[in-house]
């Protein structure tokens, strides 16, 4: 920011403030550099003469910078002391090196996509602080944003209008500049939050392009074409005019607000750093697209739930669908071919007393373990059908063979021991 050196009728100590450079004068007043006791800087702003005279503007002031008091946050410059009963009375804020949008665009041209995006995303954040501490800037324009090293900062935030204006000027002092005006405050209608949003998008489209969204002229041309005419928007980059586009709606209801901006300007300035593309979106269109999003994500969790369904009925069917009877009838006839080696084991004489483990045999159907299980393990029969009567009666004949020949084997021991 350039500075001057004070001037023969400039004060040199204003309250507990020492003053050393001019900053610049504007039409409530000039700006100048300050320090207190303590070395900290300051930019305090002391009221023309003329105007300290009028009680009018002096009780709109004192609601003003009362409102100002409870702004917070780190995108605006902190409002540090004020004397609302001297003879000029004056307010001090928060000194913020760096040179202003305006300067900054004047001598190095129009900024990058990203840039533009990341600023914007900042002061939206600002405003959102702003509004809600009940004050409408008003006046918002590129001049009035400082670029510190610690990011943009909003100054002059409507201290010097009345909430709800509703004429273009009073007591001499234009109500915002042509240009960056929003429509409703060229027709004299009260302000509102969407009134910063149009201000705001002129000044980004500013930041973009290097010039004025509305072009040049006398103030008159200018704010004609602000209610009548649409901006031109050719220099701006694709990733950033529909948005700038929607901030510039005539009706303050179509303009997105700071909240939004400040989301959608966030997401542009991550990917333009990337250089991933960004095309032209609405801002009602971001709001879509994550809809859509979340319904997609809503149908793959549904289709999952439903594979795992499938799964887990897959796996709990398959015990109950084993066939009962061919597992009994597999199960017989292994239990009948062990029987029957039994048989030809005591036919031999290598066990003798095998016909007193019979009653493990005469439960017809009784399954024993299939290969592979635990040893010991004994399947329950519950439920079962009968085995199938021929295999019973191969069991019968199978049995009545063994006893003969077990008793002709004791009948011909017992011949020769005679």
């Amino acid at each position: 920011m350039a500075m001057m050196r004070l001037r023969r009728e400039d004060p040199r100590i204003v309250g507990s403030f020492r003053l050393h450079r001019r900053l610049g004068a504007g039409g409530m007043g000039v700006v100048y550099l300050g320090s207190d006791r303590r070395g900290q800087r300051v930019a305090l702003k002391v009221i023309r003469p003329d105007l300290a005279e009028d009680q009018e503007f002096r009780s709109r002031f004192a609601r003003e910078v009362s409102a100002a008091r409870r702004i917070r946050g780190g995108c605006t410059a902190r409002l540090v002391a004020a004397d609302l009963e001297a003879e000029r009375p004056w307010f001090a804020t928060q000194y913020v090196p760096g040179p202003s949008l305006h300067d900054r665009v004047a001598e190095e041209g129009s900024l990058r996509a990203a840039d533009v995006a990341a600023i914007g995303a900042a002061l939206s954040e600002g405003l959102v602080a702003v509004h809600e501490a009940g004050v409408v800037h008003r006046d918002l324009k590129p001049s009035n944003i400082l670029l510190s090293p610690k990011g943009p900062r909003i100054i002059d935030f409507g201290i010097a209008w009345a909430t709800g204006a509703s004429t273009l000027t009073h007591v001499g002092t234009a109500v915002g500049s042509p240009g960056f005006l929003a429509p409703e405050q060229v027709r004299g209608a009260a302000v509102t939050p969407a009134t910063d949003v149009f201000s705001l998008g002129a000044t980004l489209a500013y930041a973009a392009m290097g010039d004025s969204p509305f072009g040049h002229g006398s103030s008159e041309v200018m704010l004609y074409r602000v209610v009548h005419e649409e901006p031109q928007l050719h220099g701006v980059p694709d990733a950033l005019a529909p948005l700038v586009r929607a901030c510039l709606a005539k009706d303050p209801e179509e303009r997105p607000s700071t909240l939004q901006l400040s989301m959608r300007l966030k997401e542009i300035a991550a990917r333009e750093a990337q250089g991933l593309p960004s095309g032209p979106r609405a801002p009602g269109q971001r709001d879509r697209e994550h809809e859509r999003d979340r319904d997609r994500e809503h149908e793959r969790d549904r289709d999952r739930d439903r594979d795992r369904d499938r799964v887990e009925e897959r796996h709990s069917v398959r015990p109950a669908a084993r066939p009962t009877e061919r597992y009994t009838e597999r199960t017989t006839e292994r239990h009948v071919e062990r029987q029957a080696d039994r048989a030809t084991e005591r036919s031999t004489g290598t066990q003798g007393r095998a016909g007193k483990n019979r009653p493990s045999t005469s439960r017809a159907g009784a399954p024993h373990s299939r290969p592979g299980t635990r040893p010991g393990a004994r399947s329950t029969s519950t439920g079962r059908r009968p085995a199938n009567p021929r295999l019973l009666r191969q069991r019968l004949f199978v049995f009545v063979v063994v006893t003969l020949i077990v008793a002709l084997g004791i009948a011909a021991a017992q011949a020769l021991q005679g």
